[in-house]
């Protein structure tokens, strides 16, 4: 089965930064574009970042100074580092994979980014 593993979140003060991972097992990463997705209860999962298997990279306006995206095609790895973080940064931060625009897509199980004082 497809696999993306999520690890990196956890707690951490505002103005701080946390790095997230996401490992893909069973798939041919090079061919995906991978991103991160953030969700908070009672609200639509947002995009964060996504880069292509070209390395073309979209970031939402709202954080598109504050967060890099990254991809390891070797370590079949993308990474999201986070600096300045906020509050409303607080929420579920899901790993996605898609082959192409009408290829199969996959989600992570999501890792809790929880930013507080």
């Amino acid at each position: 089965q497809v696999l993306l593993a999520e690890s990196g979140g956890g707690l951490v003060e505002p103005g701080g930064s946390l790095t997230l991972s996401c490992a893909a097992s069973r798939i041919t990463f090079n061919l995906y574009a991978m991103g991160w997705y953030r969700q908070v209860p009672g609200k639509q999962r947002e995009l964060v970042a996504i880069i292509t298997r070209d390395g073309n990279i979209n970031k939402a306006d709202s954080v598109k100074d504050l967060v890099t995206i990254s991809r390891n095609n070797v370590q079949n790895t993308v990474y999201l580092q986070m600096n300045s973080l906020k509050i409303e940064d607080t929420a579920v931060y899901y790993c996605y994979a898609q082959a192409g625009r009408t290829g199969p897509d996959y989600w992570g199980q999501g890792t809790q980014v929880t930013v507080v004082s």
